[in-house]
């Protein structure tokens, strides 16, 4: 961030007199404009004993299986933005039961967060972001071709836990993923 949205004067990077950490600063009329990670919101699609996943059409990880998720909008509550990304790469409708799994992605200032959703049909269709989507069993996921860490964590404590007869009675996953952490 080069210059300050309020007004236009360069910002300088400086740690505020009652703050920890460094800034950025307006040299003119003095606001702190913070950067925050951004929160990515999405889904576990449940139809019977099958998940639904995307096979994306954007970068990155063009081409890899994904669960439904995306970016949080500005006004909109993570449970809603989860509903709304499902809806526009997999075309579900779901109804959310649960917050299933949260996840830091530190290193690119991310936290994902994933709801365990009950489909209200079998009816999907791919979005424009996705290239295909299908509903999947544990045998049936493309485990070599998953398009992020957070999303092969995900499914794997989701298959755990339903064999194990889990799924009703859950705290929130929760964990750190590093840098560098491998999909594969």
């Amino acid at each position: 961030m080069n210059y300050c949205p309020s007004c236009g004067a360069s910002l300088a990077l400086q740690i505020p007199s009652d703050d920890t950490r460094l800034r950025h600063v307006c040299s003119q009329c003095k606001e702190i404009h913070y950067r925050n990670p951004r929160n990515v919101v999405g889904t576990i699609p449940i139809w019977e004993n099958q998940v639904l996943l995307c096979r994306r059409a954007i970068e990155p990880r063009h081409g890899y299986w994904t669960l439904p998720a995306g970016f949080l909008e500005i006004g909109e509550s993570t449970e809603h933005g989860a509903i709304r990304e499902t809806f526009e790469e997999a075309g579900a409708e779901v109804e959310i039961q649960s917050l299933y799994s949260l996840l830091n992605v530190a290193h690119v200032e991310q936290v994902h967060l994933f709801y365990l959703a009950q489909m209200r049909t079998p009816d999907f269709a791919a979005g424009s972001e996705s290239l295909e989507v299908a509903l999947f069993t544990e045998d049936t996921i493309p485990w070599n071709e998953l398009a992020f860490p957070t999303v092969k964590q995900t499914l794997q404590w989701y298959f755990a836990d339903a064999r194990a007869g889990l799924l009703d009675q859950l705290t929130v996953r929760t964990r750190d993923i590093l840098p560098g952490e491998r999909i594969i």
